[in-house]
């Protein structure tokens, strides 16, 4: 059995929209009310898994979910559409699934006990307009990883927040090799919440059986500038942590444990006196994608060009590239209708360490496959929704028959 890496990126849905649903978002609270143009985010997405590919990166997605969320607003007590009121209208119809670095937490194979890979769907709590995604979430991975090397646990139960693999790491050796996973957690951000709680990451290493975990503190200060995810001000890939200088609250403790846990790693760590927390949120600097090359060797950080734009972010960049570190190529990619709510090229993607061949093929890209994609794309996206539209019926119909039309594509009647 041969493991890889997988990127699984969420196919941005046609209801994308900028409502301002995400409290300490910095970037959602500051666009709440501006135009949104699905077409065009969907597009930029299918091209930032195109480019993986062209990297020699294995390539997956996931399906947006039906919006709006119907059985939810059921749940709610809303059978007729004109009783719904606006911010529980904007909640159900949230194409916030997109960002999948929050569909779940896994652990691969060569991490557990039993040997099997392991996936925890995000009960993601904290936010109404993500707390009702983990069902149309397992529904998938029930189905893309059916396969008996798998093991698809429930979500972590109330009241303890999970907001899935924006909070873990892992570094090993290489990817087919036992790792330590680390499992970041908040206390107090301000006033923003603090979303991973300890109680649900101790739950999901132990619901996987992880032989080497570590549970690490994000810093408050991080929290409260707007890192309300760690793969806002950190990033791992093997043996390589890439994190500012402010990331974690007790980072002396954290690098010793995970120097005795694994002496290979290495760490690349971003002053705050050259980049500020303010700037790496702004750029989503460390909201990067890592990842090893297959065919030149070495690692590449796939960045948002928001980043290059950044004149002191991206010389810091430009002079680690030129030194002798593990990180040896930049790319950047176009994702900025994800940037302007709040996602970067990271939270688009969940990482998952598995043999290809044991994965539900349907989920699973190549260059033909994104083609039929961004076609239907082309032909069915809405190509701009303002916050005042989501009470349009003809809008409603429009974007439920989109992901059917996807749906029809590509084989997979989720």
């Amino acid at each position: 059995m041969t493991l890889v890496e997988i990127n699984f990126d969420g196919i941005i849905g046609p209801s994308h929209n900028y409502a301002g649903l995400s409290a300490g978002n910095l970037a959602s609270a500051k666009n709440a009310g501006a135009a949104a143009h699905p077409r065009a985010a969907a597009l930029q997405g299918i091209e930032k898994m195109r480019a993986n590919l062209k990297l020699g990166l294995t390539q997956g997605f996931f399906l947006p979910h039906m919006r709006p969320d119907r059985p939810w607003l059921a749940s709610l007590g809303h059978d007729d559409d004109d009783t719904i009121e606006p911010h529980i209208r904007a909640a159900a119809l949230s194409a916030s699934a997109m960002w999948a670095a929050n569909a779940a937490t896994v652990s691969p194979e060569p991490d557990t006990v039993d040997g099997r890979c392991h996936l925890t769907p995000a009960n993601l709590i904290t936010m109404p307009h993500r707390a009702h995604e983990w069902p149309g979430t397992i529904e998938q991975l029930r189905v893309a990883f059916a396969n008996p090397v798998f093991a698809i646990h429930a979500p972590v139960p109330p009241p303890f927040g999970d907001e899935g693999a924006a909070n873990h790491m892992r570094l090993c050796l290489d990817h087919g090799t036992a790792g330590v996973e680390v499992f970041v957690y908040g206390e107090r951000g301000g006033v923003f919440p603090a979303r991973q709680h300890i109680e649900a990451s101790k739950a999901v290493a132990r619901l996987h059986g992880v032989s080497t975990p570590l549970f690490v503190r994000q810093s408050d200060e991080a929290i409260a500038a707007g890192a309300f995810h760690n793969d806002v001000v950190a990033v791992a890939n093997e043996r390589v942590l890439f994190t500012h200088e402010q990331a974690f609250a007790d980072k002396a403790g954290f690098y010793t444990s995970l120097h005795r846990c694994l002496p290979e790693v290495e760490i690349v760590e971003v002053p705050a006196d050259v980049v500020s927390l303010a700037d790496a949120i702004n750029t989503y600097l460390f909201n990067a994608q890592l990842v090893t090359l297959p065919s030149e060797g070495g690692m590449a950080l796939i960045l948002p060009t928001e980043a290059q734009a950044d004149l002191r972010v991206w010389r810091w960049l430009e002079a680690m590239v030129a030194g002798n570190g593990p990180i040896r190529k930049l790319v950047t990619v176009n994702v900025r209708e994800s940037m302007a709510n709040g996602g970067g090229p990271a939270c688009l993607r969940l990482r998952i360490v598995a043999d290809p061949a044991t994965v539900d093929a349907r989920f699973l890209a190549d260059e033909d496959k994104l083609d039929l994609i961004a076609g239907v794309v082309a032909a069915h996206w809405p190509g701009q929704i303002m916050p005042c539209d989501l009470a349009n019926d003809t809008l409603l119909a429009d974007i439920g028959r989109a992901r059917q039309a996807l749906v029809a594509a590509v084989g997979i009647p989720i």
